[in-house]
């Protein structure tokens, strides 16, 4: 061509080059393609427009596989596309080998992708062979190291055995991807198999339990440590003669065994197997080396992981206790959920004990039981281990005929024998509650060591706290006391015993946890469907209420997100149904609810106690200044008993009737004979007026002899906030 000549057309370039050109769009799922683009691909030389799955046919599976994952990454690259495609006929057999150079955009209004490239064949070294090509560059190769990490952080996720061969079989090598997968292991002098794919039950059985020394590949993997790699079926027949026949009757055209290696051990084979005869060159084999390696580690991991859950849940099987089944005029919910720790169990237990002449654990009669809960310090072996020990010394305290009191402090003093050694290197303790009840009275006697207090449910839905007595965390101090609360579960009424877990779970401190709780627990049975599932459906929407998905909407006031082993038992006394919003109005002459408390001598803190009591107790009642004038009235009873006689004191409030027309009636007993009477104090007294407020604030009063001891008591009636009347406030 001389100087100043017109330069040729692209198309005559190309033609001269061999080249063709071909466009791709997704949108229209049609493939253009010019004369010479038509030739390689195997049809009539003239331009042609081919339908994606006529395109396709043309093409080895793999190779099609391979362009649709380099498309994206050289659009989000912002480079060319490369890929080698083995063009093959209607059987199926490589006819030629093409290079496909392609710049691709993405639509986005379409979302689509738009393609527009060239074909030219590419001369390989040994002819027929479908693999046997060189080492490529560019975004082939790139294409080749966005796989090896997608699979990586596959083969990470993966949490057991069965999902890590579930991602071995999915996984589309760029070029070859095996259509057969087999992973061996090694049990003594014998291979295994752990898993397959792409063969059919049964398959597996003749390799199965193979003697290592049998002369098979992934036998010899597991000897030597070194991989082999068979490209043709008379490759593998010649080098395993013996073994041949089993492999032939599968059809497969090529293998690769590779080892599973950890730590410098072989721990098993897995073979790739191949309906396309694959050469493995360096590229390739690099490949499958990284893939055998991802899978060891992954099938390792997964095989721990099993091993230790399969051995948590063994151990908290074993620690956790089967309730009594019934429980003539009671009923018993619990709970155990691990979530603090990696292991399946942890240091929070409940337990529920027969004591002696009580509930039998096999039948309804009987007597007495008792609950315990408890959390060791802790999320950890040592912490299960220590709670495992502690539950068992919890029930032979129990058996012995122990009280309460008594059984807390033997615990405690074995607890800190067992943690205090010398070195004074893991030193724990243990927060536990333990509540010996009566199911014919419901009576209940609490001890608790350091433990939330429990909580009563009343038949209406109000919930209210507990105070009981306590002391130091057992272990802490081996001769510590662990002072006993007694009260009554009324009938219709639930107890609530919980581990922290269950009120801090979630970002939340002890007082925001509590009121998550609180309105939970109020809130269920407002549905007719939430009745019907009784105690069982209450415990169900707590453990939900702070560790279901709505927990994730309710989280507290803490940056974190803090997590905790739960446990939790429900005690309900029947009697009367759960009394919530829908059931039978109550009667002026029906109690609706009450609270019963004793303050001794040497506790006049507790007084404060009963006064945060009756608020909660009057939680709905109207108008306010009633509330606070018989928090005022019982302050005044209790302190009278304390300071002029030598008794305890033992309050009892009820309340009676309909909502906005209640009767509420509290009483104070004490041992002393001497009946109060009126005095009128002088302007300096410092007492004398407990009678005087009484009758002030009081709807009506009175004084009740009672043999040993009497009584002193009042009423109030509610009213609307606007009515007024002689007692109904200051």
């Amino acid at each position: 061509m001389r100087t100043g000549e017109p330069l040729p057309s692209v198309g005559d370039v190309l033609v001269s080059l061999a080249t063709g050109l071909w466009q791709w769009s997704t949108a229209t799922e049609l493939v253009t393609v010019d004369a010479e683009a038509a030739r390689l691909l195997g049809l009539p030389a003239r331009p042609t427009t081919l339908t994606e799955n006529q395109a396709r046919a043309r093409m080895h599976p793999s190779d099609w596989h391979e362009i649709t994952g380099v498309i994206p990454l050289a659009v989000a690259r912002g480079t060319l596309a490369e890929v080698r495609i083995r063009v093959v006929d209607a059987d199926g057999r490589t006819i030629r080998v093409v290079r496909s150079r392609s710049k691709p955009a993405f639509d986005r209004e379409r979302r689509a992708y738009e393609l527009i490239g060239t074909l030219q064949e590419v001369i390989e070294p040994a002819p027929g062979t479908s693999s046997a090509r060189s080492a490529i560059t560019g975004d082939w190769r790139r294409s080749r190291e966005a796989f090896l990490l997608d699979a990586g952080r596959a083969l990470a996720e993966a949490r057991s055995t069965a999902e890590v061969l579930r991602v071995a079989a999915t996984l589309s090598m760029p070029g070859f991807s095996p259509d057969g997968l087999a992973v061996f292991g090694v049990e003594g002098d014998r291979l295994t198999i752990i898993g397959h794919h792409g063969y059919l039950p049964g398959d597996e059985g003749p390799f199965s339990q193979m003697p290592l020394a049998t002369d098979y590949p992934a036998a010899e993997v597991v000897r030597t440590g070194q991989a082999v790699y068979l490209s043709t079926p008379g490759e593998y027949r010649e080098r395993y003669p013996t073994s041949w026949p089993l492999a032939e009757r599968f059809g497969r055209c090529s293998w690769a065994f590779l080892p599973l290696t950890l730590g410098g051990r072989t721990r098993g084979a897995w073979m790739a197997a191949f309906s396309d005869r694959v050469a493995f060159t360096p590229d390739e084999r690099a490949v499958l080396t990284t893939v055998a390696r991802m899978l060891a580690q992954a099938l390792t991991r997964a095989g721990d992981a099993e091993t230790q859950r399969e051995l948590s849940e063994g151990l908290q099987r074993s620690m956790l206790p089967s309730l009594i089944p019934e429980i003539p005029g009671m009923s018993v919910a619990a709970r155990y959920i691990p979530t603090g720790g990696g292991l399946q169990v942890g240091g929070d237990w409940y337990d529920m004990i027969p004591l002696p002449g009580g509930v039998s654990p096999t039948t309804a009669q009987g007597g007495r039981f008792a609950l315990v809960i408890g959390d060791v310090q802790g999320h950890d072996v040592r912490a299960a281990g220590l709670m495992g020990q502690l539950r068992i010394a919890l029930r032979a305290y129990a058996a012995e005929g122990h009280r309460p009191d008594a059984v807390l402090s033997r615990a405690s003093r074995f607890l800190h024998g067992i943690t205090h050694d010398e070195q004074m290197t893991d030193l724990r303790f243990a927060t536990c509650l333990y509540a010996e009840a009566d199911p014919a009275t419901g009576r209940l006697e609490v001890a608790r060591a350091g433990h939330p207090e429990p909580v009563i449910r009343l038949p209406d839905g109000t919930v209210v706290l507990r105070p009981t007595a306590g002391g130091l965390p057992l272990g802490v101090d081996p001769d510590g006391d662990y002072p006993t609360t007694r009260f009554t579960l009324e009938p219709g009424e639930t107890m609530m015993l919980c581990t922290d877990g269950l009120i801090e779970t979630g970002g939340h401190d002890m007082e925001s946890g509590w009121r998550r709780l609180r309105a939970i627990l109020e809130q269920f049975g407002a549905e007719e469907s939430e009745r019907e599932t009784g105690l069982e459906g209450l415990a169900d929407a707590l453990v939900q209420g702070v560790h279901g998905p709505s927990s994730h909407h309710t989280t507290g006031p803490l940056t974190d997100r803090r997590e905790d082993d739960i446990a939790l038992l429900l005690l309900f006394r029947s009697g009367e149904s759960w009394g919530l919003s829908g059931g039978p109005a109550a009667t002026a002459r029906t109690r609706v609810r009450s609270t019963l408390l004793s303050v001794a001598q040497d506790e006049p803190e507790r007084i404060a106690e009963a006064r945060q009591h009756l608020r909660e107790l009057l939680h709905d009642w109207t108008p306010a200044e009633q509330v606070d004038a018989a928090v005022l009235l019982i302050s005044e009873m209790i302190t009278n008993v304390l300071v002029h006689t030598d008794d305890d004191a033992l309050l009892l409030a009820e309340i009676f009737g309909e909502h906005g027309s209640r009767r509420l009636r509290v009483q104070v007993t004490d041992g002393g004979d001497d009946l109060p009477h009126k005095r009128r104090p002088g302007e300096l007294a410092s007492s004398g007026r407990g009678l005087m407020l009484i009758e002030m604030l009081a709807d009506a009063w009175g004084v009740e002899p009672r043999g040993e001891g009497k009584s002193i008591w009042f009423e109030l009636y509610e009213r609307a906030e606007d009515e007024e009347g002689d007692g109904a406030g200051i």
